[in-house]
Formats: structure tokens, C-alpha cells, sequence
């Protein structure tokens, strides 16, 4: 009964709209006290790419590299799938 008295005055569903707004305030913010703008985060990317590639092969259409404030640090994130040699881009 609760869960549904939850769910009539809009509480408890963080998982919707709500949630990506604070994900997306919070990249926002990363980057303003980072001043790193969209371009340098994607230069950074391409060099961090480039020198992965030199040792080992990748699949750079599934890459994903991201900043992401953790408590009160800031992290570099890189979800970065490896392939097997024949298949080096």
C-alpha cells in the first residue's frame, strides 16, 4: 500500500527523468571545475586511443571515456574493449 501511495504523490521513482537530470548536472559540473571544454575531452580521448592502439588492438566504436565526480574527486572513466589482433582498426 505504501508503494503505492509512493508512486501517486511522485516519490520514490529516482530511476526516471529525475535521475538522468542529476547525472547530467553532475558531468555538467565536472567539467566547469575542470574547464575542459568538449573538444579537449575528445582530443584527450583520441591521444589516449592512439597510444592503447600501439600495444594493443581496440574497438574504438564501443569506446566509451567519461568524467565523473566520485565523493570529492574527480575520475577519469574509460571503458575501452579489447579485440583480438586480426581485427585491429
Amino acid at each position: 500500500m505504501n508503494q503505492l501511495l509512493d508512486r501517486l504523490m511522485g516519490r520514490g521513482n529516482a530511476s526516471g527523468s529525475a535521475k538522468i537530470a542529476k547525472e547530467r548536472l553532475q558531468f555538467v559540473l565536472v567539467h566547469d571545475r575542470l574547464d575542459l571544454s568538449p573538444e579537449k575531452l575528445k582530443e584527450l580521448k583520441d591521444e589516449i586511443l592512439a597510444v592503447i592502439s600501439k600495444y594493443v588492438a581496440i574497438d574504438r566504436n564501443n569506446v566509451e571515456i567519461s568524467i565523473e565526480q566520485r565523493k570529492r574527486d574527480n575520475w577519469l572513466v574509460a571503458d575501452i574493449p579489447l579485440t583480438p589482433d586480426d581485427k585491429k582498426d
